[in-house]
This record gives structure tokens, C-alpha cells and sequence, in this order.
């Protein structure tokens, strides 16, 4: 009997440490399906060309503030809708980014408002005709054509050089792939100078493209656009030229949860490493 209950009580042991061993087994497998990793760092994430369907232009779209949002370069959008200089465009046209023919639009572009003034024409007098020599006429000089509201001047090449948009430390750096950063974030305090990081025209100022806050876009050049987003406020306009260094915004924290800079340079429409282009600091 002392020895069956030896038995016993082994049996049951090695009963009990099976069934544990299964139960840390089942614990360490991997799970069924993959957890989803959110990449918390991004402030935008990465976005090929959109190569299907249209776009309705929106009040304060401009052509280049809609080719920044789908991942074009402004000159072959251009193109693909057969819009010519200067690129004027209206709430309510179709950009297509299929290739297709747009339908016709039905409302007339936004032009700069010119203002007019009613001038009072005094009631004709009868005179007596007098005979006069004609003098010779000088001919008009000729006067440029307005330009259309949101469309910049015509750009010289892009000065040599960038400089940083602000003072800081790089917080979130440039990635190439997935759902990576297009820029870089720049921290810094609430209200501090946002600076042109080269000349160049202002394409974009506004709020308008969803996770950018407050937005500016600079034109540098046919290859060159940067972009500076969530800002406290905006100091430039549209078509307005700057220079290098000149102070376009307040940093803010608009579109994010924190005070930062959102960063980018964009090479014929596709992000680049801006710190490739920086100065080292």
C-alpha cells in the first residue's frame, strides 16, 4: 500500500506538470492573426500618386496645394487636365488623375477683384467748332495682363543653398517607405518664427489639407516646393514672393498634439530627406 501510494502521487505530479507545460506553451505560441503597429511618430503619412478617379476643386484649392495632397508633381497634373499657364483653376472643375477627359465646367475661374469707380460724366456743352491742326497720337505702352488671384509671378532659379526653417531639435526624421514621415518635425515653443527656408512664391496658405494644420507651400522652382505645416498662424498670402530667412509663420501645434514644425521638400512632386539638403548644424 506504501508503495502504491507512491505511484500514485508520482502519477499525479507528472499529471499536474503536463498540464502545465501545455498552458506556457499555448501562452508563448503566436497569436492567430498580426497586431497592427501604428507608427506613432509620423505626422503625415506616405502616399503614392493617385492614379484613379478625379478630385472637385474646393474653394481655396490651388492646383498646387491639390498635387501636394495626392502625391503629384504640379507640372505633369497640369498636364493630365491640359491646363495651361498660369494654371488658374475654380470651385467646382474636375482634376482628374486618371487621364480622363474632364467634364466642362459650369462656373466662371476666380479672378483678382479689381476695384471700380463710378465716375460722373458732365452734361455736353454746345460749342462752336474750331478748326485744328491734329497733333500726332503717341501709341499706348503696353500693359501686362492681370494675374489670376493664387497664381504666383514668374519664378527666377532657385537661389543656391537652404537654410532651416527654425530652431530646434529634429524630433521625427524623413522616411522613404509605408507609412513613414515625408518630412522631418522640428520642436520648438509656441508662437516662434517659422523662416523661408529659400526664396521663392507662396502657392499655398491655409488650412485645407488634413493633417497639416495651418500650411504653407513655397514654390522654389519647376523642381522645388517646400512646406511648413502646423502653425500657430500665417503670416504671408498667396502669390506673395519671400525671401530666404524671411519669417512666414508662428509655430504651433494645429492639426497635432504638440508644439512642432512639419517639414518637407518635395523634388518634382516626391518627398525628399531634407536633412539632405539642410546645412549641418
Amino acid at each position: 500500500m506504501h508503495h502504491g501510494a507512491i505511484r500514485q502521487g508520482q502519477r499525479s505530479h507528472a499529471l499536474l506538470l503536463a498540464v502545465l507545460f501545455s498552458t506556457l506553451a499555448a501562452c508563448s505560441a503566436p497569436p492567430s492573426k498580426p497586431v497592427p503597429v501604428v507608427d506613432r511618430n509620423s505626422s503625415v503619412a506616405q502616399r503614392a500618386p493617385l492614379t484613379h478617379g478625379a478630385y472637385q476643386v474646393q474653394r481655396g484649392d490651388t492646383l498646387y496645394s491639390i498635387a501636394f495632397r495626392y502625391g503629384w508633381d504640379w507640372k505633369q497634373l497640369a498636364q493630365r487636365n491640359a491646363l495651361p499657364p498660369p494654371y488658374t483653376i475654380y470651385p467646382g472643375q474636375v482634376i482628374r488623375f486618371d487621364g480622363q477627359p474632364a467634364p466642362l465646367a459650369t462656373r466662371a475661374p476666380v479672378t483678382a477683384r479689381t476695384p471700380s469707380s463710378t465716375v460722373s460724366r458732365p452734361a455736353p456743352v454746345a460749342t462752336k467748332p474750331v478748326q485744328t491742326t491734329p497733333s500726332p497720337v503717341a501709341k499706348p505702352a503696353p500693359v501686362p495682363a492681370p494675374r489670376p488671384a493664387g497664381t504666383p509671378p514668374a519664378m527666377p532659379s532657385m537661389s543656391s543653398g537652404w537654410q532651416w526653417p527654425t530652431s530646434g531639435t529634429v524630433v521625427s526624421r524623413f522616411g522613404s517607405n509605408g507609412s513613414l514621415n515625408k518630412g522631418i518635425d522640428i520642436n520648438g515653443q509656441l508662437g516662434q518664427p517659422v523662416i523661408a527656408a529659400a526664396d521663392g512664391a507662396v502657392v499655398y496658405a491655409g488650412s485645407g489639407l488634413r493633417g497639416y494644420g495651418e500650411l504653407i507651400i513655397i514654390k522654389h522652382s519647376d523642381t522645388f516646393v517646400s512646406a511648413y505645416g502646423h502653425n500657430r498662424r500665417l503670416l504671408v498670402k498667396e502669390g506673395q514672393r519671400v525671401k530666404s530667412g524671411q519669417q512666414i509663420a508662428e509655430m504651433g501645434s494645429t492639426g497635432t498634439d504638440q508644439v512642432k514644425l512639419h517639414f518637407e521638400i518635395r523634388q518634382n512632386g516626391k518627398p525628399v530627406d531634407p536633412l539632405k539638403y539642410l546645412p549641418r548644424r
